[in-house]
């Protein structure tokens, strides 16, 4: 059976989602520190074992306290040093616990250590590390440093909370010192650079700590807090990305703007709409910020793929479909298209009548894909009905997905994502987002992802989550009169705060 790992991103991601879903982080923290407590009380008694705990000022220091509070309970002789000053403690359910734990101070010895000049003489048989934890990125400073040093002098059962201090919990680099544990008790799974630090780990226990499985196959703001990049001061225009739409008809010239408008509501740096003449001087007079490819002809055609494919090869992401219609000649463009997106290997998302073309062909992709089909689109792509039953559901989309090589963001009330391999099902939006084109604002937002190098499936978990919660924003403000601009304006806020959406998930996820 092979062995379940997972990346100290996607665990923090997790957590956020376990706290979105009703499993609050302070939880966790007690379960994660109760099972570091019982696994030192099932191998020492505690008549004969002093232990003394290593805390940090985060939440690994938080699960050393809860720890400590257990084993206190339990009869151990308990002494715990804290790495600075437990005013400087930031992390909301670890300040919780230190304050439970300091209530206690009259029954265990507390050691404050603010440099490396005051660093007290330990005795004791099980020494716990609970001092960085799975987020240590850099070189480990003073006194954490030193702090290390002298848990690897004591002689003692050597306990690791989550991961030994010192050892990216990514990659299994050492960074600086590490400590030398006996024994890791890890959280839910083992984090995947842990197998390249043996000799550091020891022995490693996984102990699970209130999480349901089942959260792992639901989208949240986790998902969302995956897709983020940093900004530095220094980011030029492009930095985060530029994204080709092409879509729009004599018909349909909103779906292409809508997706350009959530693109950029999304962090995109640039968005080019190449749409039919028409058209795009159309889209152009809709908002100042669209920037429009004026493409000759009626409606898109073959001659248009030369001068699609300049933008194509100076952009990040590609998105077909919007508004295209559905004419034969648009179609042998699409394929045409499609085949050039491959060769250049740009991610590509097809919705709506890109994806109608492309169900002709059904050719699996070379490129990154994402499709974004409603239930008739996907009848469509595989000659099938989506069944109604959830699981059922995901495991048809799940095997499409991987005949085709893409991922598929089945569009509904409950939306399906799955990649081929993973599955998650996003439970954001309402009726209310039957209006047409909030569609077009999910390409928009999934595109903008695409354009940022966020993983494609990522970004369809991340877009189809944030989609849906603007449209519960918006339909919390105005009511079931929303139009698809609405979304536009709550996409920041989903972004910046997307745990804001749990009171609105409350309201409005009823009235579904």
């Amino acid at each position: 059976m092979k062995e379940e790992m997972i990346s100290v991103k996607k665990m923090k991601a997790l957590e956020l989602n376990a706290e979105y879903f009703g499993v609050s982080r302070l939880q966790l923290m007690e379960n994660a520190g109760r099972a570091v407590a019982e696994e030192v009380s099932a191998r020492f008694d505690a008549g004969k074992s002093r232990v003394a705990v290593f805390c940090g000022l985060g939440g690994n220091g938080g699960d050393g306290f809860v720890a400590a509070r257990h084993l206190l309970t339990k009869g151990f002789e308990i002494t715990v040093v804290i790495a600075g000053n437990p005013k400087k403690i930031s992390d909301a359910a670890a300040l919780q616990n230190w304050n439970a734990l300091e209530s206690l101070r009259d029954y265990l010895t507390i050691h404050e250590v603010s440099d490396s000049s005051n660093i007290p003489r330990v005795k004791a048989e099980v020494i716990i590390d609970a001092l960085l934890g799975i987020g240590l990125k850099g070189k480990v400073r003073p006194p954490v440093l030193q702090l290390i040093r002298t848990i690897n002098r004591v002689k003692g059962f050597r306990l690791a909370v989550d991961v030994p201090s010192g050892i990216d919990a990514d990659t299994g680099e050492i960074l600086g010192e590490a400590v030398k544990a006996n024994l890791t008790v890890t959280f839910h799974k083992i984090k995947t650079g842990m197998r390249n630090a043996h000799e550091y780990t020891g022995e490693i226990v996984v102990r699970d700590i209130g999480i349901p499985p089942q959260v792992e196959s639901l989208a949240g703001p986790g998902d969302v807090v995956l897709t983020k990049r940093k900004r530095t001061r220094e980011a030029h225009k492009g930095d985060f990305g530029r994204l080709l739409i092409v879509g729009g008809s004599e018909e349909f010239s909103g779906a292409p703007a809508l997706a350009a408008m959530a693109a950029l509501r999304t962090g995109v740096d640039l968005v080019y709409v190449a749409a039919p003449e028409k058209t795009a001087y159309s889209i152009s007079a809709m908002s100042p910020n669209l920037i429009t490819v004026k493409l000759e002809g009626e409606q898109l055609n073959p001659d248009n793929v030369s001068q699609i494919e300049e933008h194509i090869e100076k952009c990040d992401a590609v998105i077909i479909g919007p508004g295209l219609g559905t004419s034969s000649e648009t179609e042998k463009a699409v394929k045409t298209l499609i085949k050039r997106v491959n060769s250049l290997k740009r991610p590509v998302l097809l919705d709506a009548d890109g994806l109608k073309a492309y169900s002709k062909a059904k050719h699996p992709f070379k490129a990154p894909a994402v499709l974004t089909p409603h239930a008739g689109e996907y009848r469509l792509l595989t000659g099938k009905t989506p069944p109604k039953e959830p699981n059922k559901k995901a495991l048809e989309v799940q095997s499409t997905a991987a005949r085709l090589n893409a991922v598929i963001l089945l569009k509904g009330s409950v939306d399906v994502i799955s990649d081929g391999e993973h599955v998650k099902l996003n439970y954001t939006g309402n009726p209310g987002m039957t209006v047409g084109g909030t569609g077009d604002v999910l390409s928009g937002v999934v595109g903008a992802f695409l354009a940022q190098r966020v993983d494609p499936f990522e970004a369809a978990v991340a877009g189809a989550f944030v989609n849906g919660a603007a449209g519960d924003f918006a339909v919390d403000k105005l009511g079931y009169h929303i139009v698809p601009t609405d979304l536009l304006e709550f996409i920041p806020k989903v972004l910046d705060n997307p745990m804001s959406h749990i009171e609105v998930h409350k309201t409005v996820g009823r009235k579904r």
